[in-house]
């Protein structure tokens, strides 16, 4: 004769020792592999992810232009800065050709100047009218349309490019002819 017991929910009696033992083992069982593939799983994602963005940068500058500044006047600087890689952050920009370059944010009522920008993984920084933009002050000699200042980004990770910018129109916009 077989002793029996109640299963600790009340519901259900079974054969004391081996199935409830097998039971509780497959759930136990069940449970360590599900967590434990979740973690894994967790895992690589976040891994995958934080080594795209921790990775090296790949900058490149694209669509740079100066307006014509007034004579003796500072002057905006715009442009693009593409990055293929991991994340980075400009820090400084100078001239050979300017006594100073500062970096400035535009809101919706002031201008303000930063220290920094910040060049996301995979995106793209952007200088442009109405938002970030260089400004360019003490020029070494008056510019005119068709000439180009030497600027140099240099970037937290990625050390230093240096871009040749065109002096272009005053009302010259990318992209309209």
């Amino acid at each position: 004769m077989s002793e029996r017991s109640e299963v600790s929910d009340g519901s259900v009696a079974v054969p004391t020792g081996t199935r409830r033992f097998r039971r509780s083992a497959l759930l136990g069982a069940v449970v360590a592999t599900a967590l434990g593939g979740g973690a894994i799983l967790a895992a690589c994602g976040t891994g995958g992810q934080g080594a795209a963005a921790a990775g090296p940068a790949r900058l490149s500058v694209a669509d740079s232009y100066i307006p014509l500044p007034p004579a003796g006047g500072m002057a905006a600087g715009y442009l693009t800065v593409r990055n293929d890689g991991g994340q980075d952050q400009l820090v400084k920009v100078t001239s050979p050709g300017a006594e100073s370059v500062t970096m400035h944010r535009s809101t919706a009522s002031s201008m303000e100047q930063v220290a920094s920008l910040d060049v996301p993984a995979h995106g793209s920084l952007q200088f442009a009218r109405g938002g970030a933009h260089l400004m360019i002050m003490g020029w070494e000699k008056t510019p005119a349309v068709g000439d180009e200042l030497e600027l140099d980004l240099t970037f937290a990770k990625s050390g230093t490019i240096s871009v040749k910018v065109p002096v272009k129109e005053l009302t010259y916009r990318p992209g309209q002819s």
